[in-house]
């Protein structure tokens, strides 16, 4: 099997996304490896394929590795007589992923609505962008879920 290699393009792009996943609270060695098997042709990639196309120690790469794979962002197969893992990118769960976040989005409104139940009145500024937020994301938990249906019927 010949060694991978990466572009100068796919190498920008790898970075520019990860810059974009650590802007989404992820790490930056974690971000370059979610960007990297997104990007990389083979659709899947061992450990140390990993390692050295982005140039990580092995310490770096498996605490990578083993956070996206506990935030289900990756998952690993193996090949029958080969002990070694190989990462991909993890799409099967995007569906539930929106729901979750959906859900979310009603946790957060209904605790905002809380905090300002207990805000003291002289605070208007404050406790009228908190009501504007909250307002907004009662609209997003109302509207979204008609969003992805109308989007599944779309497609």
């Amino acid at each position: 099997m010949s060694e991978i290699k990466l572009t100068k393009d796919q190498q920008e792009l790898i970075e520019r996304m990860g810059v974009i996943f650590e802007g989404h609270g992820i790490a930056p060695a974690p971000a370059r490896v979610s960007a990297l098997l997104l990007v990389v042709p083979p659709a899947e990639l061992p450990f140390e394929d990993i390692s050295r196309l982005l140039n990580l120690s092995k310490s770096a790469t498996s605490t990578a590795l083993n956070l996206l794979l506990s935030l289900n962002r990756i998952e690993y197969t193996t090949k029958p007589g080969e002990r070694r893992r190989y990462f991909r990118a993890k799409f099967s769960t995007w569906k539930v992923d929106v729901t979750k976040a959906l859900e979310g989005i009603s946790s957060m409104s209904t605790v905002y609505r809380e905090v300002l139940a207990q805000r003291p009145k002289n605070t208007a500024d404050f406790n009228r962008s908190l009501m504007d937020m909250v307002v907004f994301l009662e609209f997003l938990a109302k509207e979204l879920p008609h969003v992805f249906k109308k989007w599944e019927q779309h497609r």
